[in-house]
């Protein structure tokens, strides 16, 4: 069961206020947009954030998965630095980086 509980009015047009303590506990702000779900006779609202299409890769799960690979590597100290870019790339050719 919900830890609060309010009502609001559906209007002529379909709309309804969410509480002003509704979104603050969610986060929600004005011109945010929210996903709604029907399941059996329950609706759900959920907040959504818009992702820039160029900024998009980064959310795939493919490249999540190697920025926690890259977290773990550096919370363990398997890293390497390099003073500049051309011992990185002796390194990187001996098969040592």
């Amino acid at each position: 069961m919900a830890e609060h509980f309010t009502l609001t009015k559906v209007t002529r047009n379909g709309q309804i206020t969410l509480p002003a303590a509704v979104r603050q506990a969610a986060n929600i702000e004005e011109g945010d947009l929210i996903a709604v779900v029907i399941e059996g006779d329950t609706i759900i609202l959920s907040p959504q954030k818009l992702i820039d299409k160029s900024q998009a890769y980064f959310w795939s799960d493919a490249w999540q998965k190697g920025e926690f690979e890259a977290s773990e590597d550096i919370s363990a100290g398997r890293i390497q630095e390099f003073g500049d870019v051309d011992t990185l790339i002796d390194a990187l050719e001996a098969g040592k980086a």
